[in-house]
Parts: structure tokens; C-alpha cells; sequence
């Protein structure tokens, strides 16, 4: 894949970033880790093209980081998703996630870069539904700044779109960052 047909992804990410950014400094909201850290969370993501795109990241980086990190994602899914049991979120940090950094911080999915502040999101005929935010971020003491997350949802469903057009993807996807990895 070239990397021109990243562009649409790599703008609606920069346009996410500068967004949220904002929206933190008008809060004095930095987050700097904390015990319930997002990247222990158990997310699910569900497009292609972020699944092409951070494997496009995770490509870029040398071998050694490489089988560092496809090791923990390793890991990170025999305890995650036990043959026969049910799923669990055991708070196991993101296997991309080193020393509390983030190695593919550039090329992280939506759900990473929009976690954590308070957020809506519309449905057409329905009232917007809310998010409070993180707890690290104090926010119930803070009045609501709109973070409409609507926009950025409706960008990528069309990324999605033409990406699972022009490359003849079809099916759902819900994977962990860990599952992606290992099923390259």
C-alpha cells in the first residue's frame, strides 16, 4: 500500500488531535497517565483502514521492537480472550504501549486520540449521547465545553467506505490493537 492512501486518515487524525488538543487546554486538562490509564483499557476498533494504518506504523519500526511488541500482543490475548471463557478486561496495558509511551503513537486509532475528555456524540432522531470524560480529568467539577464527536465519526465511516472499495474489503472488523497485530 502506498502511503497516498493514508492522507484522508493521517488529516482526519491531525483534525482529531488539534480538536482535541484545544478542548483539553480550555479544561487546563493534561493527562499524564494515571491509575486507570485508557491504554489499559479494553477497546475494540472497527475500521480497515485504522487496522491498515497502524499496521502500516508498526511495519516502519525495526525487528527487535517489532517481536517485542508482537510477544506482548501475544500475551496480551491469551489473557484477554481465554479459549472457552469469556472476554476479560483485566487492565493489561496496549501492547504497543512502552514505558508508558505509546510506540505508534502517530498512527494510534480514533477511540485512543478521542478518549478521556468529556464528549456527544448525535444520532440523526435522537438526543446526542454523553460522555463524561475520564476520572483523571476532574471534569464533574468543570462545566461542559461541547466536544462533538459526531464529525469525526461521519469522516471516517466515508474513509472507510472508499478504503473498503478500492481495496474490495468487506465484513466487520472488531479487534483489539493486540488482535490486529497478530493477525496481520
Amino acid at each position: 500500500m502506498t502511503d497516498k492512501i493514508f492522507n484522508p486518515i493521517a488529516a482526519l487524525y491531525n483534525a482529531m488531535d488539534k480538536t482535541w488538543n484545544k478542548i483539553a487546554a480550555s479544561y487546563h486538562f493534561k493527562c499524564n497517565g494515571c491509575e486507570d490509564n485508557c491504554c489499559k483499557s479494553l477497546f475494540f476498533h472497527h475500521t480497515y483502514i485504522e487496522k491498515a494504518y497502524l499496521l502500516h506504523g508498526f511495519n516502519a519500526l525495526d525487528s527487535n521492537r517489532k517481536e517485542k511488541i508482537l510477544s506482548r500482543a501475544e500475551s496480551y490475548c491469551k489473557k484477554t480472550f481465554p479459549q472457552n471463557s469469556e472476554i476479560k478486561s483485566l487492565k493489561i496495558y496496549c501492547p504497543v504501549n512502552e514505558d508508558g509511551r505509546c510506540l505508534l503513537y502517530s498512527y494510534r486509532p480514533m477511540i485512543c486520540r478521542l478518549h478521556g475528555l468529556p464528549h456527544e456524540l448525535s444520532r440523526p432522531g435522537f438526543n446526542p449521547v454523553k460522555g463524561a470524560g475520564c476520572d483523571a480529568g476532574l471534569f464533574d467539577d468543570k462545566t461542559y465545553i461541547k466536544f462533538d464527536r459526531t464529525p469525526f465519526y461521519q469522516q471516517m465511516a466515508q474513509i472507510e467506505m472508499t478504503f473498503r472499495q478500492d481495496l474490495n474489503k468487506t465484513g466487520k472488523i472488531k479487534k483489539t490493537v493486540a488482535q490486529m497485530l497478530i493477525s496481520q
